[in-house]
């Protein structure tokens, strides 16, 4: 027995990696179906796999960090040779996740997103800071080896860590909420996701094809899904209104027709976040209202039980079971 469970261990860990790794390389290759080009860099405007390996870590912590870089070893090596130079993307993919998570661990993160505080978290310490890591090192690996001019340093760094945190504001979240989510035999509230859904793609696809300026279509939906699903509702809404702004800017269709790149990055990142930020921060903020509201209400049912029984009709007051004081006789 003892040594079967010597040969599980390293057998599941090895299993875990590669699952990371072939997680984070499938996503990868579909982020990269809608890549652009970047003063001859290729990044995209959602890298998935950032949050894919984030919430990997969240999940089975930092035993799974040769999956990240093994899956970032597959897709460099999908689009070019790999060469020795490009440890320095690797380790700026690997680092940049990590960090993340030893920052959400230190500041207290709860993967149930369940309080503000969370989603701040994993906006500021999850995303914005530590992708400037990967953002950093990959720019400067494409730099120092040649593939990148100087001059155009800022403009696919900046493109890099767009893509990277908005990976991280979209992708983990979705990961997170899957794990958490519970099937209801409401068919009302079945029938309110279905058409919320449903509501969310058709007016992402009105917003993003039409000449008019409609984006806004999109945050009343965000709004509705938080409130009534949460983190359950919010998540996937944001990403699907992200995936299909992404499809509509690569084909320059819509409000994207026309524009420049440095333009159509501008309009679809700030679209995206405004989507990643109204869905992630409002669901963390309701679920904490419904939460507190619920102590509360079970607070004021025990102080109600011990009210009742301290009440004169609640006391036994002996053998013959009668309650409350003696009338003179």
């Amino acid at each position: 027995m003892v040594r079967t469970l010597e040969w599980r261990r390293p057998c599941e860990a090895l299993l875990l990696v590669l699952a990371v790794a072939a997680a984070y390389y499938a996503t990868g290759r579909l982020g990269l179906l809608r890549q652009v080009v970047v003063e001859g860099a290729i990044v995209t405007p959602l890298w998935l796999p950032t949050g894919i390996a984030l919430a990997a870590l969240l999940r089975f912590g930092p035993r799974v960090w040769p999956g990240i870089a093994l899956g970032t070893y597959l897709v460099i090596e999908r689009l070019a040779a790999f060469h020795l130079s490009d440890l320095g993307i690797v380790a700026g993919n690997v680092l940049a996740p990590v960090c993340a998570w030893l920052l959400l661990r230190r500041a207290g993160f709860r993967p149930e997103l369940d309080r503000l505080r969370d989603g701040m978290a994993l906006v500021f310490l999850g995303g914005l800071l530590p992708m400037l890591i990967s953002a950093t090192a990959g720019t400067w690996t494409l730099v120092l080896t040649g593939n990148l001019p100087m001059a155009d340093f800022w403009s696919t760094w900046s493109a890099w860590w767009a893509g990277d945190t908005m990976g991280v504001l979209l992708g983990t979240p979705l990961l997170l909420a899957l794990r958490g989510i519970r099937l209801t035999g409401d068919p009302y509230r079945v029938a309110e996701g279905v058409a919320l859904m449903g509501a969310t793609a058709a007016a992402t696809l009105v917003a993003t094809h039409s000449t008019l300026s409609l984006l806004f279509l999109v945050f009343p939906l965000l709004i509705w899904a938080a409130v009534r699903f949460q983190l359950a509702g919010a998540a996937p809404c944001a990403f699907l209104v992200s995936v299909l702004s992404i499809w509509a800017a690569t084909d320059h269709a819509g409000p994207f027709t026309g524009r420049s790149l440095l333009e159509l990055m501008v309009n679809l990142q700030a679209l995206n976040g405004a989507a990643a930020l109204t869905g992630l921060l409002l669901a963390a903020l309701v679920t904490e209202q419904n939460n507190v509201r619920q102590k509360i209400e079970e607070a004021c049912e025990e102080l109600a039980e011990v009210v009742a029984h301290l009440s004169p009709g609640g006391r036994d007051d002996g053998p013959g079971g009668n309650d409350g004081p003696r009338g003179p006789l």
